[in-house]
């Protein structure tokens, strides 16, 4: 296991410059890209994303090179190039304007390997850029960052900084893996300038659904600052589950399920988690909490499209979290999460204009972002050694995410919780690791 603390090293990293990148080509005149009703209600959110390449992958990535793909790269994304505005009814959309993103260099005397061997892994977030929410001046505020970190062995890191409003992180992945493909020396398929704002609604959720979302929280007014104050200190814990440790969770969780039909690691451990910080957590006990998975029965589209399509959905607890079986949690998380997007959608439309909700965070919060293609980050066939994923602007309910882990032996679990009771979840956490074994 790897546990973090709050106290990063700024020496780590120096020589930072800070630049913007924008397309190549003009996209227009006065094109707009309007975000739909959910893509409004991740806007205080923002996706980190860092990939580490070590030498051999990074050989040919010069910062000349890199600048250059990106110019092309962004022709393709000409909206993540944008800024805010407001229209009439203060709905925000996103005016074209070709402004780019911001582009950081830096350097590291440390090499790749000594990054990844640290065990405070908040430290790696001195690889991405230190400060980024939208606003207090919208129309100024680029929507994405890019920090790339030179080691001293040869090998770099790329640092994604994303506002989740643009989309979600299976977008994010896209958005980097199409920049992969310039480096390379490819480029898509078909030509830019094919995107159209994404669809405003989604179709109503099979099973019946609350009457009140569950799984969101008003924090506003916020105004044209698009940050989430907290009252919390978030602390990181991140760890490693091997594939043979799924197993005998999975397997153990699954003895007594009537229904056949396996629980997948995903719950296993979510139910595992969530039990943990139950029984660790300083105040009420999370008995709801909000899951968010990739819709794989939503419409094949463009993998170029950025789209929030993540199925947003609650789970009550209508017992006691912390004396329940793990294979009654895990189930409850299969077979009775309830689709919210729907609701979501519609208090952002009554108010598009002052519709300040937080997702990740409102409640115990648990991301499934196995699916997600970070390692599809090739440059000449070479994946990265490493990729780490945060999100900022959360609640003090606290968030897991379920990355996939390198070469697929297992997952990666990043757990973001205040740190007023960190050190009873490592304990938890350990004690139910070893009675599962």
């Amino acid at each position: 296991m790897v546990s973090s603390t709050n106290n990063n090293n700024e020496t780590l990293i120096h020589d930072l410059k800070l630049a913007s990148v924008g397309p190549g080509k003009v996209s227009g005149n006065n094109n707009i890209y309007e975000p739909n009703n959910i893509d409004l209600a991740m806007k205080l959110h923002y996706i980190k994303i860092i990939y580490f390449l070590d030498n051999e992958a990074s050989e040919e990535l010069t910062l000349k090179k890199i600048k250059e793909s990106t110019f092309s790269w962004l022709n393709y994304y000409y909206e993540s190039c944008g800024r805010f505005r407001r229209s009439d009814n203060g709905r925000p959309y996103i005016k074209c304007n070709d402004c780019g993103v911001r582009f950081l260099e830096a350097k590291s005397s440390k090499t790749m390997e000594e990054w990844l061997s640290i065990e405070d892994t908040c430290v790696q977030r001195l690889l991405l850029p230190k400060y980024h929410v939208l606003g207090p001046e919208l129309t100024f505020s680029p929507l994405v960052f890019l920090q790339v970190t030179f080691f001293k062995c040869g090998g770099i890191s790329l640092g994604l900084s994303w506002a989740h409003v643009l989309g979600d992180p299976f977008s994010a992945s896209n958005y980097m893996n199409t920049l992969a493909q310039f480096l390379s020396g490819n480029q898509p398929n078909h030509p830019p300038y094919l995107k159209k704002s994404p669809p405003n609604n989604f179709e109503k959720p099979i099973k019946e659904v609350i009457s009140s979302p569950l799984s969101i929280k008003n924090v506003g007014p916020i105004g044209d600052l698009w940050d989430k104050p907290t009252d919390s200190e978030i602390d990181t814990f991140s760890f490693h589950v091997a594939h043979t440790r799924l197993a005998q969770i999975q397997s153990k969780l699954s003895e007594t399920d009537l229904t056949q039909t396996q629980i997948q690691p995903f719950e296993a451990v979510c139910a595992v988690i969530w039990q943990a910080i139950a029984k660790a957590k300083v105040g009420p006990r999370p008995n709801v909490i909000t899951v968010l998975r990739k819709d794989a029965t939503g419409p094949i589209e463009d993998e170029m499209g950025l789209r929030n399509t993540q199925i947003v959905s609650s789970v009550k607890a209508d017992y006691s979290v912390e004396e329940a079986q793990l294979e009654d949690l895990a189930i409850l998380i299969r077979d009775w999460a309830q689709d919210e997007r729907a609701q979501i959608g519609e208090i952002v439309d009554r108010d598009p204009g002052g519709s300040d909700l937080i997702v990740y965070g409102s409640k115990l919060t648990f991301v499934d972002l196995q699916e997600a293609n970070f390692y599809g980050f090739e440059i000449k066939g070479m994946c990265p050694k490493f990729v780490n994923c945060f999100v900022d602007g959360i609640g003090e309910e606290g968030v897991v995410l379920v990355l996939p882990s390198p070469k697929n032996e297992g997952i990666v679990v990043t757990l973001l919780t205040p740190n007023n009771y960190m050190a009873k979840l490592k304990e938890e956490l350990k004690n139910v690791w070893d009675l599962i074994a």
